[in-house]
């Protein structure tokens, strides 16, 4: 089980986790051993409340794909065991970012001395403009 908070939990089971080969450099081993790790968690067939589905679903994120599944791909470290773990994080990280609500703005206005000051910098700087035009005469 994937901890997400003290109710919500992924189970083993609704996350795909696979080896594969790790890109960049490293050697000759890069080319034996699958140390990087791929991880899918398809969201609308997982068992999680139906908001935190909602909001990953919303949510514009690279690693959500159209079909709304999750990939992640870590290769960060040279464990494949390291490399599961880090997958798993990031994947708890996500989920619990969307697990937090927003918070609505709440309008503001510029106060009346921010207001006078603007049209005074404005007025100023028409002035100097129109100092630097010919003078006809």
């Amino acid at each position: 089980m994937l901890k997400i908070s003290n109710k919500v939990a992924i189970p083993e089971k609704e996350i795909d986790i696979f080896a594969v080969r790790a890109q960049g450099a490293g050697g000759q081993n890069v080319n034996k051993v699958s140390s990087a790790v791929h991880l899918r968690f398809d969201i609308a067939a997982s068992s999680l409340p139906a908001f935190y589905k909602q909001r990953l679903l919303k949510r514009a994120d690279r690693r959500i794909n159209k079909e709304g599944v999750v990939v992640i791909k870590a290769q960060r470290h040279r464990s494949q065991e390291q490399n599961r773990e880090e997958a798993l994080e990031r994947l708890r990280q996500l989920v619990r970012s969307v697990a937090a609500a927003t918070r609505t703005r709440k309008p503001t206005r510029p106060s009346n001395r921010a207001r006078q000051k603007r049209m005074d910098r404005k007025t100023h700087r028409g002035r100097i403009k129109q100092l630097r035009k010919k003078i006809s005469g």
